[in-house]
């Protein structure tokens, strides 16, 4: 079995160019993060993403965990691939990683300055030191804009977590050094074509939101458009009509939520900034009992 290394900072695209190197070099399976990565699934290991503090994310990296270990090891061995590659942030990183799983060191080096230009690199540091996205290298739709440009990134939210309060790096530096973040699914190329949204979907889904919230009794000037500074963030504007007795902020703050979910469960934006206007209150109007 070969192994190839990907190397490169914490939060430069690594990830976000796993597939395509995998794909121009015959590479069968992909470690990043404590997981395996095969025929496009994640088969084996435990993302360090989901570990609740530094310390257990590098452990969990560069795979100190018995079980972890043997997962990873035992589906290895059961797929027998030609060509692995190994994401990591370092040399050293990438050579304990297969230290620990008992595989051949790399017989090739990738940089991601071989790959990716300095500007390429920029916009994946923004996208992880400013809104906190880490990318799992698995295939999802890939989504572009329609019309308006409101979208440039394909992207699927799985978890998230609010941002700890830094540490003290570890002995890898450069792992979680930005903080946690929420990661998604994001590929530079998908197997399954392009899905495009119509202005009037995102409408829809806005319209779909607000009606699930419980106080509004209208909506109306929906606009959006895609955020200058965030690489998927959507900015969204609109006025409600609320009923009275709803007290004001938590009521926005249960629009802002349903509507968020509604757009990033269905498309896979992100909503960077969103205004509520509201333009009137007005008395809940009576359900009618029928007998």
């Amino acid at each position: 079995m070969e192994v190839v290394a990907f190397v490169g900072s914490s939060g430069t695209g690594k990830s976000h160019r796993a597939l395509v190197i995998a794909h121009e070099n015959n590479i069968e399976c992909i470690i990043d993060d404590g997981i395996l990565i095969h025929d496009n699934k994640i088969v084996a290991g435990f993302s360090a993403k989901k570990e609740s503090s530094r310390l257990k994310a590098v452990r969990r990296a560069i795979f100190q965990d018995p079980v972890q270990v043997k997962s990873v090891k035992d589906m290895i061995d059961k797929i027998n691939p030609e060509r692995l590659m190994i994401i990591g942030t370092s040399d050293n990183m990438v050579q304990k990683i297969t230290k620990a799983l008992g595989i051949p060191l790399p017989s090739r080096y990738i940089r991601i300055e071989d790959v990716a230009t300095p500007k390429e690199i920029e916009k994946a540091q923004y996208a992880r030191l400013k809104e906190g996205k880490h990318i799992i290298p698995v295939p999802t739709m890939e989504l572009k804009p329609h019309f308006r440009g409101y979208l440039i990134d394909p992207i699927k939210t799985m978890w998230r977590r609010r941002t700890l309060k830094k540490q003290n790096p570890d002995e890898l530096g450069q792992i979680g050094s930005e903080g946690f973040e929420r990661s998604v699914v994001r590929p530079a190329f998908s197997y399954y074509g392009r899905l495009t949204f119509a202005d009037e979907v995102i409408l829809k889904l806005v319209r779909n939101g607000l009606e699930k919230v419980a106080g509004v009794d209208a909506s109306s000037d929906i606009s959006f458009k895609k955020s200058k500074q965030g690489q998927n963030g959507l900015n969204i504007d609109l006025s409600v009509v609320i009923e009275h007795g709803h007290p004001v902020r938590p009521l926005m703050q249960n629009i802002q939520e349903s509507v968020r979910q509604e757009i990033e469960y269905i498309t896979g934006m992100s909503i960077e900034r969103m205004s509520i206007k509201v333009k009137n209150i007005v008395e809940p109007k009576r359900k009618i009992i029928r007998q």
